[in-house]
């Protein structure tokens, strides 16, 4: 599989435990993870549990960057691929573009246009104050 295949992948698991956390279902991280995705896969799994481990920051950045909106009022699936494009662009060695590139181009699959733009928006502004930051 691909990379690209794999977000999709990490998107729906991200879905996944979203939805079972806000129906109160139990739920294991790595049952979610082997029901999406039969081979066991570092980069999957990192993306996973580094998505939830961060998913405060990554949700306060979002907010951040959100116009008369938070991240809450987004559908589950648009909220899996904000995080994983915030998670990617500040937690990992994934190229900022290709982070980007990435979001954007499961927004377009699995987003509409109006929603696609908010995320496009949002990852750009991260990405410029991180670049903003390095140059200090």
């Amino acid at each position: 599989m691909t990379r690209s295949e794999l977000r999709k992948k990490i998107m729906t698991i991200l879905y996944q435990i979203d939805v079972y956390k806000h129906n109160k279902i139990a739920y294991e991280v790595d049952d979610v993870i082997k029901g999406v995705l039969e081979i066991d896969n570092d980069f999957v799994k990192d993306a996973v549990y580094g998505v939830l481990t961060n998913i405060d920051a990554l949700d306060e950045k979002a907010n951040t960057y959100l116009k008369n909106w938070t991240i809450d009022r987004l559908g589950y699936t648009d909220k899996a691929i904000l995080r994983l494009g915030i998670y990617e662009l500040l937690y990992t060695d994934t190229p900022d573009v290709v982070a980007i590139n990435e979001a954007i181009d499961l927004a377009k699959l699995y987003s509409d246009d109006d929603v696609r733009k908010m995320i496009n928006g949002v990852l750009d502004k991260i990405y410029h104050e991180k670049v903003d930051n390095e140059a200090r």
